[in-house]
């Protein structure tokens, strides 16, 4: 009987893999049945792939995006947290901006829970649970996820080993070698694990720009409609920040060299990569006006609430409150962090300004540096976009602990270029 159930659920789950590549739009059971068929993984690793590619060619509606969203939440585990809990997402795809480390600290210490649940690098050198597991572990039960954010306002840690929304953390395994990821399958993972996580005040962050995985603004609006359709359905506060980027707002990219600008930040060194700082500033205002709206209890404004935050030095203690609870050493600073053993310059061949700074192009070499697996390889943006070079100085650095991806890295170099200075 438990044999003969098995096969009716798969049978249905293909014949709506089915439906969907012919175009046809799914019920709410067809759905259901898919994703805790995929989240129990009792659907073969093919037949996933086939309906992640259906989704990247036919898109779903707004009720199938719903329907998606919450499918995915109820076939897996939830958080519960009692009152407003704050959380910040972005659409991805630009290497070397790790607002979220700044971010969480900054909004705990404002006193509003923020339980981040971020994800590991799909198609960029590393994400933030990547680059977080650089200075603690970012994998906990539930239970101890609670405790922790119970006991210092927030965390950072990594989702996928939670079982929040599990279909959506699958897909994102058959979708890896491709590279690729649909807007839709974009909207509904973000929104699927802050469904699960019990967020109720959403920042979304969406980078637009001709080499980010979105390239449109038209394509950024729609989408961030379709973000507060969900948010409206599933009773979620959202604030959506649109912003054009051209480049990586830090200068570092991969694990270790990310790390060391987000701590460059919270310590507010001389050096500090200031776009990076500005834009989580930026959107740590947008997420504490949001909260402060239902709190009812807002005196100041978010932005001068996150700036007082960052710059008298309660973000960097309360970031190293959450390390020392994640079970890393709070003692981590800039400085103290190593970088790899081997690295290459890539100098300028002429006088010039920096035209172009290929986001695109960087996620490749990095990757091929080794990063996010080699947490020390990645790549040093000595210069970024509109600065002026002479002939001669160094444009970036390159890092691995592997000699060989190194050399590798630096023949890509030749044909994939990262610089165009005119």
């Amino acid at each position: 009987m438990k044999q003969k159930k098995h096969h009716d659920k798969e049978r249905l789950a293909i014949e709506a893999i089915k439906k969907k590549l012919v175009g046809k739009r799914l019920t709410y059971n067809e759905i259901f049945n898919l994703m805790d068929e995929i989240s129990h993984r009792r659907l073969s690793d093919i037949l996933t792939t086939y309906f992640a590619a259906a989704g990247f060619a036919e898109g779903f509606d707004n009720n199938e995006l719903y329907h998606l969203t919450k499918a995915m939440a109820e076939t897996g585990v939830k958080l519960h947290f009692n009152g407003i809990v704050a959380d910040k997402h972005s659409t991805g795809g630009v290497a070397g901006t790790r607002t979220t480390m700044i971010i969480v600290p900054i909004i705990a210490a404002a006193g509003i829970k923020i339980p981040k649940n971020s994800s590991r690098a799909i198609t960029s050198p590393s994400g933030t649970a990547d680059t977080m597991e650089v200075v603690a572990p970012v994998t906990f039960p539930p239970g101890q996820i609670k405790r922790i954010v119970e006991k210092v306002g927030g965390c950072i840690v990594w989702g996928g080993h939670l079982g929040l929304a599990p279909a959506d953390d699958i897909l994102i395994q058959v979708e890896e070698p491709l590279a690729f990821e649909s807007f839709d399958k974009i909207i509904v993972s973000i929104m699927a694990k802050k469904v699960a996580s019990g967020a109720t005040h959403v920042v979304l962050d969406i980078p637009v720009g001709l080499n980010m995985k979105i390239r449109h603004l038209k394509d950024a609006e729609i989408i961030a409609g379709k973000f507060l359709y969900l948010g409206k359905r599933f009773g979620i506060k959202l604030t959506v920040d649109i912003n054009e980027t051209r480049q990586p707002a830090g200068r570092g990219v991969g694990p270790v060299l990310e790390v060391r600008d987000v701590f460059h930040v919270l310590e507010q060194t001389k050096d500090r990569p200031l776009k990076l700082e500005q834009k989580a500033l930026r959107l740590s205002a947008k997420l504490l006006d949001l909260c402060f709206l239902d709190m009812k209890k807002q005196i100041r404004t978010g932005e001068e609430i996150a700036k007082e935050i960052l710059v008298s030095g309660k973000a960097l203690s309360k970031m190293r409150e959450i390390i020392r609870e994640q079970g890393g050493d709070p003692a981590v600073s800039c400085s103290t962090l190593t970088l790899a053993r081997y690295r290459s310059e890539l100098k300028s061949a002429r006088y010039g300004r920096v035209s172009e700074l290929n986001n695109k192009n960087v996620s490749v070499i990095a990757r091929i540096l080794g990063s996010p697996h080699d947490k020390k390889a990645g790549i040093y943006l000595e210069r970024k976009f509109e600065d002026e070079v002479d002939k001669g100085d160094i444009l970036c650095t390159l890092y691995s602990e592997d000699r060989w991806r190194l050399k590798e890295a630096a023949e890509t170099l030749k044909n994939v270029q990262i610089y165009r200075v005119e």
